[in-house]
């Protein structure tokens, strides 16, 4: 198992304080930093996405003046879909245990 490592520069802030959270709960190995790392940049551009729709609304006007769903929808709900994916992967699905270990499903 890997030392705790400082969460990616790039990350939102949210998304900082949940990979900090994650590694102080759980002991992953290096791969699976990798998925979380995954997780998390899904988790932002989910947040990214929503920030978009809050400005310009759920739908958008196309070229002949038909309402369509604005395109951030589905990069919302691709996100949200990946980060959960990723979580499940992890076995991180469910609330944080008491003590420390890895997840589950990657207990030795």
């Amino acid at each position: 198992m890997s030392k705790p490592t400082s969460a990616p520069r790039h990350l939102s802030d949210e998304s900082k304080r949940l990979w900090r959270s994650v590694l102080a709960d759980y002991e992953l190995e290096k791969r699976h930093e990798a998925v979380l790392l995954t997780a998390l940049e899904a988790l932002d551009r989910m947040r990214q996405a929503q920030a978009q729709l809050g400005k310009d609304g759920l739908t958008t006007t196309d070229r002949y003046g038909g309402i369509k769903a604005h395109p951030a929808v589905v990069i919302e709900r691709d996100s949200r879909s990946a980060f959960l994916r990723a979580m499940r992967e992890l076995g991180l699905d469910l609330e944080a245990p008491a003590t420390s270990r890895a997840p589950s499903r990657y207990h030795t």
